[in-house]
């Protein structure tokens, strides 16, 4: 299909601020491409759906998907993360950077992971924003990361009660979807939907994904670092709603389907993306680290924020 939508030597379109945008969708089985100077998913029959790029965070593209050079050039100009993704969101195999990206971000998060104690009192700062309370004193970041596992487990399964699944243990297979249970499969397509958002606040805010603190050695580190902060006021409840409503033969559409719609309403009640990119700031602060000074030539933020009118404080 060729495409329609010639924008090289269109002005770029401003970005909106991610604290501004719907959050995620995902697409499967259509050509994305740029037509009239729209971004459209094009099915089959040639029947053409109109997707707002620019209002979103990140587009999850499942198998199935063909996406044309102008439309992940407009992507790219909106400032919306494209992620290639297999069935249901449960492996992640590429994404494309919004832009943004800056060198005394990335340095200054580089100095904080590789300062011992500067990461262990990022670490302790994690621990405290995600229970409510101080980690405990003298614990190194390995010790703190098996306490926050153990934690973790009683979560599962005080859900699984509440929502009456049967839960087991955290266990799934990336490389075949089918042999998890349906509470892992839920728990996946949520925790995939996080991910997805979390990846779209760390690469806007300049950062590295693959720099975590308490996370290490993985692609997307920084972004399990930031995600676990608001995984069990968000997505991880609504897993296991959706669990227990499939247990109990009350679903109306696939369990995967439904956690996504579930995510999303969550996300937006929850307010989820004006607390990303705020968060990731407090997080590095704790390492009590001196940000260094913006060069002058500096790229600027990929979503600047617009003037406010009248004075701080005022309520416009």
């Amino acid at each position: 299909m060729a495409s329609t939508g010639q924008i090289s030597g269109a002005p770029p379109p401003k970005p909106i601020p991610l604290k501004d945008r719907a959050s995620i969708v995902f697409v499967e089985r259509g050509q994305l491409d740029v037509i009239d100077g729209a971004f459209v998913l094009v099915d089959a029959n040639g029947v053409r759906m109109h997707i707002p790029v620019g209002g979103l965070a990140a587009i999850m593209l499942e198998p199935g998907v063909r996406i044309s050079h102008a439309a992940v050039v407009l992507a790219a100009r909106a400032g919306t993360l494209l992620v290639w993704v297999g069935e249901a969101g449960v492996r992640v195999y590429s994404t494309g950077q919004p832009g943004g990206a800056r060198s005394d971000r990335l340095l200054w998060q580089c100095r904080l992971a590789t300062d011992p104690d500067a990461r262990l009192r990022i670490v302790r700062k994690m621990f405290q924003v995600r229970f409510g309370e101080k980690a405990p004193e003298r614990r190194s970041v390995d010790q703190l990361r098996g306490i926050e596992g153990a934690r973790v487990r009683t979560i599962y399964q005080g859900l699984a009660g509440q929502f009456g699944v049967t839960w087991k243990r955290r266990n799934y297979d990336p490389g075949n979807w089918d042999v998890s249970d349906v509470p892992n499969r839920c728990l996946s397509a949520a925790t995939a939907c996080l991910y997805g958002l979390a990846e779209a606040a760390v690469l806007a805010a300049g950062y590295a994904p693959a720099v975590g603190f308490l996370h290490t050695g993985k692609p997307l580190s920084f972004v399990y670092d930031v995600a676990d902060i608001f995984k069990f006021e968000t997505v991880v409840p609504e897993a296991f709603r959706i669990a227990g409503r499939h247990a109990k033969g009350r679903l109306d559409g696939p369990p995967d389907r439904e956690v996504r719609l579930a995510c999303r309403d969550v996300f937006r009640r929850t307010n989820l993306l004006s607390r990303l990119i705020p968060t990731i700031e407090e997080l590095l602060l704790a390492g009590e680290l001196p940000p260094p000074d913006i060069a002058p030539d500096a790229v600027g933020p990929a979503f600047p924020d617009a003037p406010q009118s009248g004075d701080p404080g005022h309520r416009s």
